[in-house]
């Protein structure tokens, strides 16, 4: 695509913004009014039977306005940012070819870096240095190992829980491979040069009426069935708690309860306290991004913000 032809080609709608937000609702609302089709940047509506716990739309809302990446893969399978970015490239691409527009929607943050920045060329996982890591954990714990990459990759760092063993042992492998960062590498990369994108922040304004929303939207998932949902993936027996999609916040710690290893009530508290730390990082990495139009969730103005926003990009 020429300079020119890019030129013209209208730039797309990104809505980032913390879980609880109503980034979901704000989208409907503009699909509702305008000639768009949605795209799903979430890591857990990718899967099929975990519709409660991810805020997924109802059969019915999915029927009237079809959600690209929604409900396309089994709990049983991985995604990656590299997959996501060929999917939600596709999707783009096929929906501009029927003459609409795309907008995409979500809070999964790695995967929207990866599509405005482009993807990292990461090397293969090697199970010698990995064996190395997890030997070096048993001996002074994922917290010790935590600091370690804090000191190597603070920016890396701060988006990795000292507890996420996963991730903490890939930043380091990496490291330890290849002499540089996650976040050198990922800066190094280019991104999709012959797209360009339009960012917003849906995100209230209010902390606290946040973390508040959070809390009242996991008891009306528990109340709406989410234990039951759980309950029949625990039922399959080909899952497992180190699987992906069942480490997503919620999931992980309604089957811990039904694992034996923890009560309802205390599970239920858990989990509400990771939904709010997960969006204490998707702040920490939304304060991060450049070149995002911050609009407050909780203004009644906002939403016309956004109508305008997307008439001005049509």
């Amino acid at each position: 695509m020429s300079a020119a032809n890019a030129r013209r080609t209208p730039a797309v709608p990104l809505i980032l913004g913390p879980t609880g937000a109503g980034k979901t609702d704000l989208a409907l609302r503009l699909a509702e009014r305008h000639d768009l089709e949605i795209v799903s940047v979430d890591s857990a509506m990718v899967y099929r039977g975990m519709d409660i716990g991810t805020g997924k739309p109802s059969p019915d809302v999915l029927r009237r306005h079809p959600h690209h990446l929604v409900d396309i893969l089994d709990p049983l399978q991985a995604y990656s940012a590299g997959q996501f970015v060929r999917d939600a490239r596709r999707a783009i691409d096929d929906i501009r070819a029927r003459g609409k527009m795309p907008l995409l929607v979500g809070g999964t943050m790695l995967y929207f870096r990866a599509l405005r920045r482009g993807l990292a060329d990461m090397p293969a996982a090697d199970p010698a240095v990995r064996a190395v890591i997890d030997a070096e954990a048993a001996q002074r714990g994922w917290p010790a190992l935590h600091a370690d990459l804090a000191a190597l990759d603070p920016a890396a760092a701060r988006r990795i829980q000292p507890n996420d063993a996963q991730r903490i042992q890939r930043a380091l492998e990496v490291h330890r491979l290849t002499g540089k960062t996650l976040s050198e590498l990922h800066a190094a990369q280019p991104a999709n040069s012959d797209l360009t994108f339009a960012a917003y922040a849906w995100v209230p304004g209010d902390r606290e009426h946040l973390y508040a929303a959070i809390e009242n939207r996991f008891h009306a998932m528990m109340r709406s069935g989410l234990l039951d949902e759980v309950r029949k993936l625990h039922a399959r027996g080909d899952l497992h708690a180190d699987l992906p999609a069942i480490r997503s916040v919620g999931y992980r710690q309604l089957w811990e309860h039904l694992s034996g290893r923890d009560t309802l009530d205390s599970a239920t508290q858990r989990a509400i306290f990771a939904t709010r730390h997960l969006a204490r990082r998707q702040l920490i990495w939304l304060r991060a991004e450049p070149d995002i139009e911050w609009l407050d969730a909780l203004d009644s103005g906002a939403g016309a913000q956004m109508e305008h926003a997307i008439t001005h990009l049509q």
